[in-house]
């Protein structure tokens, strides 16, 4: 039953995917976005807990550890899309499964046995593939620490989630306090960097007049792409934010039915989904490597699928 959680979570976040692909076109405040997002999951989390009345234990404060970690590893993220190429981003976004089994194996000493160690290598390489297919190479590493800052940021929110399974925590109580957490620090976040671009722009306004007043008319270019309104954009945050939601439940049954690393490298999976949303909606053609990746990402399923 584990496989079929893990599934559908990397249907959800696959989707998620898609809609953060979709937004990345737009003129919108990431930041603010991500405030949509998790403010939309704790809304729903707590709401939908209020009528199923799931107990609040000690152990549901480890959701509040899974907030911090998934703060971290999306703003390491931006962060590394900001100052280095994408593929190489994107390529650590897809290991985060070999940090969960390593760590799985040290913390709880779980083992893989032979076949399902070969559909995790097989799944892992796959995706690597996949990942590795558009211009990486030693020579253009740059921002590659931020890469690896997410890729653990995500492996510690997995290894959290299993954690939280562990010690009985309810599902919406933690998701609860990982959604609230992650609310107050992108809020905060999103908040700051505001406040900076308005005194930036009050420092660029005034140079400007003193400019104007001296006779100088010159001035910088203007740039006509507007940013959606917060409220638009908060609204398009807390819409993505279902899917991201959706995924965690079922993410946390799948972590307690299933062995951890082999869950993680599952919900990777949703890259695969981009990928066929790239292929069909956006009629990007795919590389030989992508084609050999999903073939292997596939193969690799196959093999877990009749291992479980």
């Amino acid at each position: 039953m584990w496989f079929v959680f893990a599934a559908a979570a990397a249907v959800c976040f696959g989707l998620r995917g898609i809609l953060y692909q979709w937004t990345s076109q737009r003129p919108i405040d990431r930041n603010l976005l991500l405030f949509g997002v998790y403010l939309s999951g704790t809304i729903i989390a707590l709401a939908i807990n209020f009528f199923a009345g799931q107990h609040w234990s000690s152990g549901v404060w480890v959701g509040a550890v899974m907030g911090l970690f998934s703060f971290i590893s999306n703003a390491a993220i931006y962060r590394g899309f900001a100052v280095g190429k994408a593929a190489i981003i994107a390529m650590f976004t897809g290991l985060p499964p070999v940090v969960v089994v390593i760590m799985a194996y040290f913390i709880w000493n779980e083992k893989l046995n032979l076949w399902q160690t070969l559909s995790f290598v097989v799944i892992i390489f796959g995706l690597l593939l996949i990942r590795y297919s558009n211009e990486i190479s030693w020579n253009n590493l740059k921002g590659a620490q931020w890469g690896a800052v997410a890729m653990f940021g995500f492996g510690l929110t997995d290894l959290s989630s299993k954690q939280a399974a562990l010690l009985g925590a309810e599902t919406l109580p933690t998701l609860s306090l990982m959604y609230i957490t992650g609310t107050v620090l992108f809020g905060f976040t999103w908040y700051s960097a505001r406040r900076k671009k308005a005194a930036h722009e009050a420092e660029t306004a005034a140079a400007a007049e003193i400019s104007a007043v001296n006779g100088n008319s010159s001035t910088a270019p203007i740039s006509t792409r507007t940013n959606w309104s917060i409220s638009k954009t908060l609204l398009w945050g807390m819409i993505v934010g279902l899917t991201n939601i959706s995924g965690m439940m079922l993410v946390m049954p799948a972590f307690k039915l299933g062995v951890t690393g082999l869950v993680s490298v599952v919900i990777a999976m949703n890259v695969v989904f981009v990928l066929l949303y790239a292929r069909f909606v956006l009629k990007e053609r795919f590389t030989t490597l992508e084609v050999s990746g999903l073939g292997a990402a596939m193969v690799g399923i196959i093999i877990l699928r009749l291992a479980a």
